[in-house]
C-alpha cells in the first residue's frame, strides 16, 4: 500500500504546524482527515483554525471534518471520535500530535504549566488511544502514531526542564505500552521524532532558535505518510526518526526541507 486514499484518520492538535502538515499530506492521497484542536476562532498571534485547515485538506482533495476538541475533556474527545465515526463511517489512523511545551527549571514552573503538560501530553495521548482504539480493532490496518522522541533516562534531557521531559517521555511510555498491548492484535502504534528543529510556533519557546535553521513541518509529515501507509502487523513499539524513515522510503535529499537551505539544520531535544 503506498496511499492514504480513503482512510480516515484522527490528528489532534492539526490546527496548524505539523498536524496541519501531516493533514495536508493525507488529504493528497484522498483521505477523510478530523481535525480536532482547540482553535476555532482565528488568533493573530497564532495562525490556523481548525476551519482553516479544513478548508486547505478538502482543497488538496481530501475530506474533512473540523472538530473542536481539548484532549483534556474526556467527554469532548469521546464526542469527537463518534463524530468522526459518523461522518465517514470508521477509524483508520489516529495521530497524536497535540503536546504541550515549557522549557524551563523547576522553580520557573508554575503548577499550572506542568499540570498542562501531563494533560495534553501523556494523558491526552492515553484518552485519544483509548477512545480511538475500539474502531481501530475494526480497521483493516490499523495505526497509531505519536509524534515523541525515544525515552531517555540521560540526565541531560531531564536537568534543565524536568515538567516538560517527563511530559514528552510520557508520550514516549504510553507508545511502549500499547505497542505491547495492541501490536499483538494487529494495531500498529509507533513514535516518531524529527532530527532537527521544526519551524513551529514551538520554537518561540526554544531560547536562542534561529528560524532559518530550522526544517518545515513538511518533513515530518512526509515521514509519518510513509509511515502509515506500511503494513500495520508486525510493525510496532518503534521510535522512529524523520531522516531515517524518509532514507528507508528513497529520499536522501533534504534541503527541500530547509527554511534556508545555505545554514546547518539545529538538532532537536532528546537526540544525541
Amino acid at each position: 500500500m503506498s496511499t492514504l486514499s480513503g482512510k480516515t484518520l484522527f490528528i489532534t492538535g492539526a490546527s496548524r504546524g505539523i498536524g496541519r502538515a501531516i493533514a495536508l499530506r493525507a488529504a493528497r492521497d484522498g483521505a477523510n482527515v478530523a481535525i480536532a484542536a482547540k482553535s476555532d476562532v482565528a488568533n493573530p498571534k497564532l495562525p490556523g483554525t481548525i476551519h482553516s485547515v479544513a478548508a486547505e485538506v478538502e482543497a488538496a482533495g481530501g475530506r474533512a471534518l473540523a472538530l473542536k476538541c481539548d484532549i483534556r475533556d474526556e467527554g469532548a474527545v469521546r464526542a469527537a471520535v463518534a463524530a468522526t465515526v459518523d461522518a465517514f463511517g470508521g477509524l483508520d489512523i489516529l495521530v497524536n500530535n497535540a503536546s504541550a511545551i515549557w522549557l524551563r527549571g523547576t522553580l520557573d514552573t508554575p503548577m499550572k504549566r506542568f499540570d498542562l503538560m501531563q494533560q495534553v501530553n501523556a494523558r491526552g495521548s492515553f484518552l485519544c488511544a483509548q477512545a480511538c482504539l475500539p474502531q481501530l480493532l475494526q480497521a483493516r490496518n490499523p495505526h497509531i502514531l505519536t509524534l515523541a522522541p525515544p525515552p531517555s533516562l540521560d540526565p541531560k534531557w531531564w536537568g534543565p526542564h524536568t515538567g516538560y521531559t517527563l511530559a514528552k517521555m510520557g508520550m514516549s511510555l504510553v507508545t511502549l505500552g500499547l505497542a505491547a498491548e495492541f501490536g499483538p492484535q494487529g494495531v500498529a502504534v509507533n513514535a516518531l521524532w524529527p532530527r532537527t528543529v521544526i519551524a513551529t510556533d514551538a520554537i518561540n519557546m526554544l531560547p536562542g532558535v534561529d528560524p532559518a535553521r530550522c526544517r518545515t513541518p513538511e518533513i515530518v509529515a512526509d515521514a509519518a505518510h510513509a509511515i502509515l501507509v506500511r503494513p500495520a502487523r508486525g510493525f510496532s513499539g518503534r521510535f522512529l526518526i524523520d531522516e531515517e524513515v524518509l532514507g528507508e522510503a528513497g529520499i536522501t535529499e533534504l534541503s527541500r526541507y530547509a527554511v534556508d537551505p545555505a545554514q546547518p539544520p539545529l538538532p532537536d531535544l532528546f537526540l544525541d
